[in-house]
């Protein structure tokens, strides 16, 4: 049943009501440096939040065990992160509603050097409609509005009607295995809301990735004698170029994915990060490269896997040094699959009415060739997935930032959303 039109308008004038101090509770996550490994401090701050606000409390570690046991596990490495998944409960008085599952990640990608950047990246800034910083868009914004939407809906007198869960989660960066240990952990519930940046559109689709890294040795003697070493990162050069055939080939497939044939290039490997040698003046014995890859909905990470053991073997049979002293591959971040959202769930259709009052327009959707945790609810308690949330750019970049009036926007959707999909009762 469609949302009674005085309480949608109070909702609204609630968004708005409360949106400095929903921009002033976000400028304090950006401030939080919550790169990998160091969301601790933020997770305790988000936890006292949502306790302020009456939810029942959950904090936990993961479990590596549980998750290497699991098919849409990712490996566990030096740098996966140890902070703390955190679990709003939000109980209602009377179970009358459709339960919910709202979640957002903290953790952020690495700034760069900041000298590139217009203002320190953890300073957030505002200009105009923009308001920069790094996480801010991505996905920094979206978090701070799950706790908004609670905010306006209390402002406006309610609060949902049925079992809502807020979730923030890290190692969306880089594993998948923060949302992945909330499916563990046994929370469920008939929909899932990611607000992820995404345009205020909803996402149809989107890709699965897989993260691995390859090591060459080479053979180091003094640069004088160069000839009669072998330089391991110009090996690794010719490892990277038969990568990027095989790159080429999947992208072949994308005349075969209906959702992405308008994508010009749906898949994309990168080479991330690169170390090797020790001195100026020697031929440099090592050369590690880390390296990101996407795979399309449907496909499984171990295919992708497998083709790239079998690219880099192929390289290395065709280089005379590498043929006898092979790289090493190993798979060291996201194992994850792609998935798509169905059209036509009520969910979507509650969605599409709450974006229509918020945006005066309809619902449009997109696809983006990048992991996204919805994955985990899709795939695994195959439920609705909404990821929806406000227009970002430069996310990963420099100058990261979002639009502030997409953020209201989508916060009223959101608040419109939970209210008619849970139902509301008094506070």
């Amino acid at each position: 049943m469609a949302l009674d039109p005085a309480l949608a308008d109070r909702i609204v004038k609630a968004v708005d009501d409360g949106f400095d101090a929903q921009l002033d509770y976000l400028k304090t996550l950006v401030r939080y440096p919550s790169q990998r490994g160091d969301e601790h401090a933020v997770q305790d701050f988000v936890f006292q939040e949502l306790r302020k606000r009456g939810f029942a409390m959950e904090r936990f570690a993961m479990d590596e065990e549980a998750i290497k046991r699991h098919p849409g596990g990712s490996p566990f490495s030096d740098t996966h992160s140890t902070a703390p998944i955190v679990v709003g409960i939000h109980r209602p008085k009377a179970e009358t509603g459709r339960s919910l599952i709202m979640q957002g990640h903290i953790d952020i990608v690495p700034p760069g050097p900041e000298e590139m950047w217009t203002s320190p990246p953890y300073e957030p800034r505002i200009d105009g409609d923009w308001f920069y910083g790094r996480g801010a868009g991505d996905m920094k914004a979206g978090h701070g509005a799950m706790v908004a939407v609670f905010d306006a809906l209390k402002r406006a007198g309610v609060q949902p009607a049925a079992t809502v869960y807020v979730q923030s989660v890290v190692e969306e960066e880089s594993t998948g295995n923060g949302a992945l240990q909330c499916h563990l952990r046994g929370y469920k519930a008939e929909a899932a809301l990611i607000p992820e940046p995404s345009q205020g559109k909803i996402t149809r689709g989107n890709v699965g990735v897989v993260w691995f890294q390859f090591t060459v040795q080479g053979h180091p003697v003094h640069v004088r004698e160069a000839g009669s070493g072998q330089n391991a990162i110009e090996a690794a050069y010719g490892v990277m170029r038969k990568l990027r055939e095989l790159e080429a080939f999947w992208n072949t497939k994308t005349k075969d994915q209906p959702l992405f044939k308008d994508e010009a290039h749906p898949i994309n490997l990168n080479f991330g990060k690169i170390k090797g040698g020790d001195w100026a003046s020697s031929v440099p014995a090592w050369c590690t490269v880390d390296c990101r890859i996407s795979i399309f909905p449907g496909e499984k990470p171990q295919d992708m896997m497998r083709a790239i053991e079998e690219t880099i073997a192929k390289a290395a049979r065709e280089d005379s040094f590498l043929a006898n002293n092979p790289p090493r591959v190993v798979f060291n971040g996201f194992t994850t699959e792609g998935y798509i959202l169905a059209p036509g769930s009520e969910a979507e259709a509650v969605l599409g009415r709450a974006h229509q009052r918020a945006w005066g327009e309809p619902l449009k959707e997109s696809v983006t060739p990048a992991y996204l945790d919805g994955r985990v609810y899709a795939l695994f308690d195959e439920i609705p997935t909404l990821n929806y949330g406000p227009s970002a750019e430069r996310v990963h970049g420099f100058d990261e930032r979002f639009s502030i009036e997409s953020l209201r926007k989508a916060t009223k959707s959101m608040a419109l959303f939970v209210a008619e999909w849970c139902g509301t009762e008094p506070v």
